[in-house]
């Protein structure tokens, strides 16, 4: 019997979903001019209203990893997308900054769950050794998503106005909620669309039971082990992931809410020139990140060793990036500048699935509840980005103590994987 590739169909579905969370969620940036005229908002009323997501995605993000472990990605993914696409739609009505901060804040609340379901979908649905690959083409809707998000937002801004095009946005996650709740199961075990052929190949064994009951493959698959929260929050593999994961927030963070202002304010390009160069960061973030997940299923495949495989592509990726950031630092050139963002961007991505994949090879039996915590981080790092990079260049007068350090996060990270990062040796054991 040849085996079915069901499991690409749902990592498919997860792409898209991917997709349309990160344009929602940078969606009012572009409507922002409009809206701070329309409603008389102040530098600190605008803040305040694009911090409410972040506030709303930290409170849920590490819950949401919870509820995934055990409701089970199907529920989970359809109401949060069901509440978010609503917030969106909802923001096409906005009144003045008390609604928009309130929609906001559901936004990220609805939004928590979405990477701890990933995580969960791909440690239920691939086998190890496809699991990096398949992480990455999640993931790479992120890069993706912030590539073609501008020129979406601001193409439906200009044809129709900006409610219109918050109720466009609201709609199609709308649409992709029931194809999911009907494509999608928690395990393959139950789904009509996976043969055995496959199923063995996912469960990586050569005789599989499709007669157990639905309780009994979640018990298997999502049974909270003894010492399950001493080793999330001791373990130094973990730890040390967090921690790169935090960095890498920062990073993000860092270069989609401020490159904008560091263009106009050192280099006084105009919102046309700002909106063709973002492109092109995220286009190589995109590509890198993409690549990235097959090297490193093809490096497990050769090397048979998570850390070549995982921890090597992170602390490389982290480094690189960093460096990148010292010609920007020293020389006042837009070329150089632009040259040296757009590796920075892209190698900082590019290990973005390693850092999804240790979670699930270390603990797969709570992969949902492990990303949670570690997002929460990443929710936090962008909170601090926003706020303490503004902090630096008033004080300074300019971008180069922020960027200075950024490099400095980078540089404890690498530290931080090459010493403690070790998912081979640091498996949990049921």
């Amino acid at each position: 019997m040849s085996k079915t590739n069901f499991r690409w169909v749902i990592i498919g579905l997860v792409f898209f979903i991917t997709v349309i969370n990160y344009v929602d969620r940078s969606a009012i940036a572009f409507a922002m001019p409009i809206l701070s005229k329309l409603f008389h908002l102040s530098p600190e009323d605008i803040g305040l209203t694009l911090g409410a997501f972040n506030i709303g995605y930290a409170l849920m993000v590490f819950v949401g990893g919870l509820l995934v472990d055990n409701w089970g990605a199907r529920k989970v993914w359809f109401w949060g997308a069901l509440i978010w696409s609503a917030s969106i739609f909802s923001t096409a009505f906005a009144t003045g900054l008390a609604y928009l901060f309130i929609v906001r804040l559901l936004l990220g609340l609805a939004e928590g769950p979405n990477f701890p379901a990933m995580n969960r979908v791909v440690g239920d649905w691939l086998p190890l050794k496809e699991r990096s690959t398949a992480l990455a083409n999640g993931l790479v809707a992120v890069p993706f998503a912030l590539m073609i998000g501008g020129p979406i937002v601001t193409s439906l801004s200009t044809l129709f106005g900006w409610q219109v095009m918050f109720m466009i946005l609201g709609i199609v996650g709308m649409i992709w909620a029931p194809v999911w709740l009907y494509f999608f199961r928690n395990f393959p075990e139950r789904s009509k669309f996976v043969n055995d052929a496959e199923l063995a190949y996912i469960r990586e064994e050569a005789n599989v039971d499709r007669n157990r009951t639905s309780l009994e493959i979640r018990r298997e698959h999502t049974k909270v082990p003894k010492g399950l929260w001493k080793f999330l929050l001791t373990n130094p593999t973990l730890l040390s992931n967090d921690w790169a994961f935090f960095v890498f927030g920062y990073n993000l963070f860092f270069f989609m809410g401020w490159l904008p202002t560091f263009l106009d304010k050192t280099y006084h390009m105009n919102v046309m020139k700002i909106g063709l160069f973002t492109v092109l960061p995220w286009a190589l973030a995109t590509i890198l990140l993409f690549l990235d997940g097959r090297l490193s299923d093809r490096i497990l495949a050769a090397t048979k060793s998570l850390r070549k495989a995982r921890s090597h592509p992170i602390w490389i990726s982290q480094l690189l990036s960093g460096l990148s950031l010292i010609p920007i630092m020293l020389y006042h050139d837009v070329n150089i500048a632009m040259i040296f963002i757009a590796l920075a961007v892209g190698l900082g991505m590019a290990a973005n699935p390693n850092y999804y994949a240790t979670n699930i090879d270390v603990i797969r039996q709570r992969s949902g509840t492990a990303l949670g915590i570690m997002d929460f981080g990443f929710a936090v790092a962008g909170l601090i980005a926003s706020t303490l990079t503004g902090l630096i260049v008033q004080v300074t007068g300019s971008f180069v103590g922020a960027f200075g350090f950024l490099l400095f996060l980078n540089l404890t990270s690498v530290v931080g994987v090459l010493l403690f990062h070790h998912p081979d040796r640091e498996q949990f054991k049921a």
